[in-house]
């Protein structure tokens, strides 16, 4: 038996072992979903158990080094990890911005005081974390962001807004873009800095959604003190962190797409919700168009992780991850489509009888942002376009 063989069955038993038998199963919704965070309230003690037993072994991290509160793997140790993880149909024991998106951001910018002071508590799950991008008037063209960071001596005053704040409300910190420079080229100027949601001055303000839900916020700022030492890179150099830490936004919000409908494959709920005849569908039309969905997604997968192993070689993701985003976002809007055709008319009810309180509408009319949020479907586009095909302007 090869090392990486051992490590596979090193990681089935321990997963057999300490994998509750309550989370070997998607998410049901958002209620089931680990955010963590200082202010989190476990649905069960086993949700607990499960998110202290990984980051106990490092391993809702597992590529970050050990030091940081990671697991230490290679890169084929965790592709090995998430097979196993998937055999068992175990959840992931924690969903978190500052995993996927932040984490990335301060292994590759941050100063050595910055990683040990925020990395492990993200990995543990401690720290739940919202972005600081978008504002009323920069959305797409970012870098005109008018967020002012002031230098008042030994710390910032920040005063400005951010708009479209994912989850927050219920944030303890923020990973936030500002401008220090009010001088040069908008896409100088621009600092990426980190501060306590609960610091003097900070508020946020709900914004409701088409769906009747949102976990988007606009987050407002008078004035915030920051500490000098919680900027990431150098100063008036943000952008550079800002469009790194994009691309693993990007590749995180079509990872996400490809998630959802809690995990079960279109086609088998189809079956369960319509029947079959000779294990096929009556209806050719939708028969084909979930085909169609299911190899178009299977392929989507298997790209991402074909580029997560390029990633992990040392090989940049850069604007690959514009594609991923574009085409997750719209594989999802087809899931939604193909969910509401299932669905016939009981797929209209709002709320009621065995609605689910009008789940397959709600989540039709919200994947319809998925084609705003994180940059827009025509900008992914343009960035496909111009650095990746090399098509002229």
């Amino acid at each position: 038996m090869n090392e990486l063989e051992a490590f596979r069955q090193e990681t089935r038993n321990w997963l057999e072992a300490n994998c509750p038998e309550s989370m070997r199963h998607p998410h049901r919704s958002e209620a089931d979903v680990c955010w963590g965070g200082r202010n989190f309230v476990f649905q069960s003690e086993d949700q607990r158990l499960w998110l202290e037993r990984m980051a106990e072994k490092g391993w809702t991290a597992p590529t970050w080094p050990r030091e940081y509160g990671g697991g230490g793997l290679q890169r084929a140790e965790a592709k090995v990890l998430a097979e196993e993880l998937a055999r068992l149909n175990a959840r992931p024991p924690l969903i978190s911005f500052g995993i996927s998106m932040l984490g990335p951001a301060l292994l590759k910018f941050g100063s050595e005081e910055l990683k040990l002071q925020h990395l492990p508590s993200i990995a543990r799950g401690e720290i739940r974390w919202a972005q600081g991008y978008s504002e009323p008037n920069a959305g797409s063209d970012l870098a005109s962001l008018q967020t002012r960071c002031e230098d008042h001596g030994d710390h910032y005053i920040i005063n400005g807004s951010k708009v479209w704040t994912s989850y927050g409300d219920q944030a303890d910190w923020m990973f936030c873009l500002v401008r220090t420079d009010f001088e040069g080229p908008k896409h100088a100027g621009i600092s990426f800095i980190l501060f306590d949601m609960a610091t003097p001055g900070v508020s946020t303000h709900p914004i409701q959604l088409i769906s009747g839900k949102s976990p988007f916020t606009e987050t407002r700022f008078d004035d915030v003190r920051a500490e000098k030492d919680q900027i990431v890179g150098e100063i008036n150099q943000g952008w550079t962190v800002a469009k790194y830490l994009l691309t693993h936004e990007r590749e995180m919000i079509a990872g996400t797409m490809l998630s959802r409908v809690g995990g079960k494959p279109v086609g088998k709920l189809a079956a369960h919700v319509l029947g079959t005849e000779n294990g096929m569908l009556h209806n050719t039309v939708l028969r084909s168009d979930i085909a169609r969905f299911e190899m178009d997604e299977r392929s989507l997968q298997l790209t991402i992780e074909r580029a997560r192993d390029e990633v992990k070689a040392g090989v940049s993701l850069g604007a690959v991850s514009s594609f991923f985003k574009y085409y997750g976002t719209e594989l999802n809007k087809r899931r939604y489509e193909l969910l509401m055709a299932i669905g016939e008319n009981d797929a209209l009810v709002w709320e009621g009888g065995e609605s689910q309180d009008g789940q397959t509408p709600k989540g039709w009319l919200r994947s319809k942002g998925n084609s705003i949020e994180g940059g827009t479907s025509e900008i992914q586009l343009n960035i496909v376009a111009k650095r990746i095909l090399g098509l002229p302007g």
